[in-house]
Formats: structure tokens, C-alpha cells, sequence
């Protein structure tokens, strides 16, 4: 009797975690989007220059979180002129060269790391830098107090992560710096040595995780006398292995745990049991478990076996690392009340029975729980259709795939600014050159990463070709256009919104005119969504034609239903009409002093697509001597910048509506939208200097 109630409400169960978008269709998707975010922001790094590539890790990249449990994201930057050796024979000429030291003083999972130098295979003898020390055998040791230095004024250190957290709109993100390991440690070698192949792990998951990528990153033991010089070891590839391995109810069991952990054990906010142990806890119960076992109407039992093997682990103090037994994750975590706490917080919750999950509010869990159960009636308390949840995640994955691609991009622009043109043009021109390499020998996603990203760079290679071109005769070469032409792919309206922008500069009206028509055919407000890197604006509304559109053409769909803002550095201001050429010098000598190190595009002129749209159409119609057009883009300009709640630069926006609205001489409406523009944004904002101009004409 109790077996057939177990298998009802495991069914059921399973039920609602596919309702919110915990099945094999989403969780495909979300690793793809992970894995396709690797690429970009790799080859964005490489195409520049930098021996990096970049990972992500995590939840987040797992498919394994939930919109409730709000994970962060976790990025590792592994840094490939880096070479960590356990034998001389793999000293690398060249790389920055260190030898891993394991002995009887590291803690298991832990090592030191000894600088050798670059030329020659042999060890420093002399100290050089504060983040090297000599020990008492003459080694010099790298100390992992270096990350502390790349950390000040971005975020606060977190292990051996760099935290970037309280960003209103966006999700928590640890990056961290880690070093490869060419070959695998030997506590590795000697756990995996113990696993039964040909159960689980599998022989080629075995096979696969004796060859992949070891890591060693820059965090000591915390109740060790020397953390400051010990490096830990990091299995993360081979734990994604393990986990891009898992079945659905295998998944759903891990977030289950997590839910419980977040909602009746980690309270006032310690976390005591980290989603890490819950994982390497649920390696175990698998390792340990028929395979068989793990099936939907079974999810109770298993759910019950993890909860109590973390029992005995927390019983014991001891949580061994799945790939090295004698790393224990638990070690010095907590103190003996807080395991007597512990321990009666989970007895309560064995069996983890229907009763014991009906508390589970993170995605109201518990209540849709009992609503399938009968025991609650689904139209009194307003749970959302599964659909939601599905077009919720895909607004998400493509959102951030979205800011990905032109994230990296506004630091390159930046940080060539004080280049001269032809050294600004050479730096880009390489990195277009980087990615036709890699799109002609890449894989699947590499390709597809770098067809996304290119658009880009051909862009800004066009408008600075441009912008030179007006300031020498004021026509546009043919080979700015074809630079230009090149970047139209990127979105659906930011590059060609620049393409437009600079024929009204030249005086071009009647192409500018049906470039901006094209626009114009083409976004559609239901659907297209404003996207903006510039700074961490939350997105305050969800639209569900853009989610809609993702189902339809995966990435992309970014170049369908994405509209990024316009931006144009100082370098392209010939390709700006003076109305937006304002934004470049926003900012007094005050307020630059009080800018962050994410306000430097406060020196660009940044625009969302939209307005810019209906206010080049507002422009270009009147030099074309169209009222009628002029006035209906005018229109379209105010009621776009009332309605559409994800502009990100509004106050910009505001800006051009009040220019209009001065050319019309309608002063006081002119002199109300600044004002609106400067509560929108008080400081580094230009409408200070519009306002004045606008009063002196109305005096």
C-alpha cells in the first residue's frame, strides 16, 4: 500500500519539476547555451590577443537550478601561458613553468605550486614580487594572495573566486583564475583507480575523465597554517563529465536536495551544506546504486537515499571529494552544535515523503506538489502553466547569450580609444582575421560562435573608416560600406541603424530613408527586445514573442529578435548628428571623479535602437521635406519612449525627443523632457547643458 502511494506521489512530483522546466528539452538547452557562452567569450578573448580560454561551471551551466534557487554563474578563466608540471619532463620553454609539491604538510586536495623559470628547466633561487616567498627548504613558493590584487574595485574575493554580486537585473557571477594541470594529480589517479568501471562511472566516462583538463586554483585549506601558499585542485571537468551524464530524475533528485537544503537546513543565511556536497553526495548514491533504481516513479526513494547518506556524512563530519576520498568537504565547516542542529533538522525530514516537500516554497514546489496530489485547487492559488516557466528560461538563455556576444567587444573599443586611427583599425582588423581562422577549424559552436561575434568588429571597422572618410571629403569610401554591409547581420536594427546614421551624415537622405525603413518593416515592439551591455540595467518586462521566436531558431534568434543600443565612440563622431553627439560629454570634471570602472560609456554616444530609429526618420523626413513622415516619426518617438519599459538609456532618448521638440519650438514640452531626462538620470547626464541652451532661447 505504502509502495503504490510512493510511486503516486514520485509521479507526481516528477510532474511538477517538468512544470518548471526541469526536463531533458530544457536542460539540453541550457548546456548548449552554457558551452555556446564559452566559445564566444574564448574566442572574443583569443581573437584579441590573450592566451585565455574561459569555462563556465556550475549550476547555472548544468541545467541544474531553477528561476527560484537563483544560482550565480561561475566562470573559470584558465589561463593558457600557464603550465603546473608533477614531473620535469613536462616543463613547457616559455610558459610560466611551476612544479606542484604534495607531501605529508598539504592538506589532501591541496598543494603548493614552486616557480621555476621560463628558459631553462630548473627552480628561482631568489625571492622577486610579494606574492613569492622562500620556505625554509629554499623552494620559492607562488602564494595564492595574488588574486587579492585583481580583485580591488571590481567585486570582493570569495575563495578562489572573484565576486561580482548586488548587481540590480543580473545574476551573480564568481570568476575564477585557474591554472591547468598537465597531467592529472596523483590522489586522482589513485581514487579512480578504485571506481567500478563499466557501472558508474561508465568506461567511457572513465575514459574520457582520466584524459580531461585538472585545474588548480588560487585558495588555501581554511584551518591550515600555511593557507595562504596552498593551491587547490580542481576536478571541475571531470565533475561536468559526471553530470552532463545524469538522467532526469538523477537531476531532479540534486535540485530537490538543494531545495531542501535552501528551505529547512541552510538557515539565516549559512550555508552549512553547499550545493557542492549535494552533488558529490548524489555521485555517491549513484556510484553506490543500481542504475535502474533512478526512474520517475522511484524519485521518493532515491531522494530518501541521498538525504540519508548526507546524514551519515554530516553524523561523521566527513564528506569525502567524489575524485579524491581523502579530501573531506565537511572539514572544519561547522562546530558541534551547529551538527547537532543539522542532524535534527534532517532526521525530520526522513522519508523524504510528500509531507516533508509540501514546505518547499522556491517555485512553489510545495503547493503545485499538493494541487497534483488533489489536495488544493489550482485556480484559487494562481500557479503559472508550465509554458510560462518553458518561455521564462528561453527569454533567459538568449538574453544572456545576447549580452555575451557584444560584451567583451565594448572593452576592446574602450580600451583602444587613446590608439591612433590606423593602430585602432590594425587591432581590429586582426581580431577579424582571428575569427575567420577559427570559424574555418572550429567545431560546431565555434563556428557558430564566431559567425555571431564578427558582425561586430566589421562594424566598428566600418564606421571608423567612415568617420575619417566625412572628416577628409565628406562621402564614405567604398570600402567603409563593404565593412559596414559585412556587420548588418549582427541584430535586427543596431548596425544598421549606424549605416543609416552615417548616410544622413553624409547628406545621403534618400538611402538613409529606406535603410531606416527597413528598420522599420522590421521591429516589431511585441517581440524584439532592447538589450544593453553598457551597464547592468535590470530588465524590467518579458516579452513572449521574443521567447517564442528562441524555441524557433536557438541562438540565431538573436539576429531576429535582439535590438542592441547604438553605440558610437568619439573616434565616429563625424557619424553622429549633433544632436547625439552631445552624449560624448555628459559628464563634468566632478563627475568623472565619482564614476565607477563600468562608467566608461559615459564617453560614447549610446543610444537604444528604437528611439534612435524614430529619430533619425524624424531628421531624414525633414531634410526630405516629408511633414507628414516627420510628424508620425515624431510621434512614434514620444509614445515609444512612454510604452517600451526595457530601455536602457532612456534619459538619452529623452534628450532627442526635447532637440525635437526645440527644432518644432515647442520650448516648454522641450524644457519638460530634459527634466524628465534628469530624473531618469541625475548625474553625467547632458540635459544639464540643454536645459540652459533652452532657456536662453526661450529668454
Amino acid at each position: 500500500m505504502f509502495h503504490n502511494h510512493s510511486d503516486n506521489v514520485s509521479l507526481h512530483l516528477s510532474e511538477v519539476l517538468d512544470d518548471i522546466g526541469i526536463n531533458d528539452r530544457t536542460v539540453v538547452r541550457t548546456r548548449r547555451a552554457a558551452l555556446l557562452k564559452e566559445n564566444i567569450y574564448t574566442l572574443h578573448i583569443k581573437a584579441s590577443g590573450e592566451p585565455s580560454t574561459v569555462y563556465n561551471f556550475g549550476s547555472m551551466s548544468e541545467g541544474t537550478t531553477t528561476t527560484g534557487l537563483k544560482s550565480d554563474s561561475d566562470r573559470l578563466v584558465y589561463q593558457d601561458n600557464f603550465n603546473v608540471i608533477q614531473d620535469w619532463s613536462e616543463w613547457t620553454l616559455g610558459k610560466n613553468n611551476f612544479l606542484m609539491i604534495q607531501n605529508e604538510t598539504t592538506p589532501p586536495g591541496y598543494c603548493l605550486l614552486q616557480r621555476l623559470k621560463d628558459d631553462v628547466p630548473l627552480p628561482y633561487t631568489h625571492e622577486f614580487g610579494y606574492h613569492h616567498v622562500k620556505d625554509m627548504r629554499g623552494r620559492i613558493l607562488f602564494k595564492n594572495t595574488m588574486l587579492d590584487t585583481l580583485v580591488v574595485g571590481i567585486g570582493e574575493r570569495q575563495g578562489p573566486s572573484l565576486s561580482l554580486t548586488k548587481q540590480p537585473g543580473i545574476i551573480d557571477s564568481d570568476t575564477v583564475l585557474a591554472f591547468p594541470c598537465t597531467s592529472l594529480p596523483q590522489s586522482t589517479k589513485s581514487c579512480l583507480d578504485h571506481l567500478t568501471v563499466n557501472n558508474w562511472p561508465t568506461a567511457n566516462m572513465y575514459r574520457y575523465i582520466k584524459t580531461t583538463k585538472f585545474f588548480i586554483v588560487a585558495v588555501g585549506n581554511k584551518v591550515s597554517e600555511n593557507a595562504d601558499f596552498e593551491w587547490r585542485l580542481s576536478t571541475s571537468f571531470a565533475e561536468r563529465c559526471l553530470m552532463f551524464n545524469l538522467n532526469i530524475t538523477q537531476i531532479r533528485c540534486y535540485i530537490l536536495m538543494k531545495m531542501i537544503m535552501k528551505t529547512y537546513i541552510n538557515l539565516d543565511n549559512e550555508s552549512y551544506i553547499s550545493s557542492f556536497m549535494c552533488k558529490t553526495v548524489l555521485f555517491h548514491c549513484i556510484a553506490s546504486k543500481p542504475l535502474n533504481i533512478w526512474n520517475e516513479c522511484n524519485i521518493l526513494n532515491c531522494l530518501t537515499y541521498c538525504i540519508l547518506t548526507l546524514n551519515r556524512c554530516i553524523s561523521c563530519r566527513n564528506c569525502p571529494h567524489f575524485f579524491d576520498y581523502e579530501n573531506n568537504l565537511m572539514a572544519g565547516k561547522f562546530s558541534n552544535e551547529v551538527q547537532k542542529k543539522l542532524l535534527q533538522s534532517i532526521a525530520n525530514l526522513i522519508p523524504c515523503d510528500g509531507m516533508s516537500l509540501f514546505g518547499i516554497q522556491i517555485d512553489r514546489v510545495g503547493e503545485r506538489l499538493q494541487i497534483k496530489l488533489n489536495m488544493m485547487d489550482r485556480i484559487n492559488h494562481n500557479i503559472e502553466s508550465p509554458d510560462v516557466d518553458t518561455m521564462r528560461t528561453s527569454n533567459f538563455l538568449l538574453h544572456d547569450t545576447a549580452r555575451c556576444i557584444v560584451d567583451f567587444h565594448k572593452e576592446v573599443i574602450h580600451e583602444t580609444k587613446d590608439e591612433n586611427l590606423y593602430m585602432a583599425l590594425r587591432i581590429l582588423l586582426q581580431i577579424v582575421q582571428n575569427l575567420t581562422r577559427y570559424y574555418r577549424d572550429g567545431d560546431m559552436l565555434v563556428k557558430l560562435a564566431s559567425r555571431l561575434i564578427a558582425p561586430l568588429y566589421c562594424s566598428s571597422i566600418g564606421s571608423l573608416i567612415a568617420s575619417h572618410n566625412i572628416q577628409t571629403n565628406k562621402k564614405v569610401s567604398p570600402q567603409a560600406l563593404a565593412w559596414l554591409e559585412a556587420g548588418l547581420d549582427l541584430d535586427i536594427s543596431s548596425s544598421r541603424l549606424k549605416l543609416a546614421s552615417i548616410l544622413y551624415c553624409t547628406g545621403d537622405m534618400e538611402k538613409a530613408a529606406f535603410v531606416l525603413h527597413g528598420v522599420d518593416q522590421q521591429y516589431n515592439i511585441e517581440v524584439t527586445e532592447p538589450i544593453c551591455i553598457c551597464y547592468n540595467f535590470p530588465v524590467k518586462y518579458i516579452k513572449i514573442g521574443f521567447g517564442q521566436l528562441y524555441s524557433q531558431y536557438d541562438e540565431e534568434a538573436v539576429k531576429y529578435v535582439v535590438a542592441f543600443c547604438v553605440r558610437f565612440s568619439q573616434r565616429e563622431i563625424n557619424c553622429v548628428p549633433h544632436e547625439l553627439q552631445y552624449e560624448m560629454f555628459r559628464s563634468t570634471q566632478e563627475e568623472i571623479q565619482h564614476r565607477s570602472i563600468y562608467d566608461h560609456w559615459m564617453d560614447f554616444a549610446v543610444v537604444d535602437s528604437i528611439p534612435y530609429l524614430y529619430f533619425l526618420q524624424y531628421k531624414t523626413f525633414g531634410n526630405l521635406n516629408r511633414p507628414e513622415d516627420q510628424q508620425q516619426a515624431l510621434n512614434k518617438l514620444k509614445r515609444v519612449i512612454e510604452t517600451e519599459r526595457n530601455l536602457a538609456h532612456r534619459e538619452t532618448a529623452l534628450n532627442l525627443l526635447g532637440q525635437c521638440m526645440e527644432q518644432e519650438n515647442r520650448l516648454d514640452e522641450a524644457l519638460q523632457y530634459y527634466l524628465s531626462s534628469l530624473n531618469v538620470r541625475q548625474r553625467n547626464n547632458v540635459a544639464r547643458i540643454h536645459v540652459c541652451r533652452c532657456l536662453a532661447n526661450a529668454i
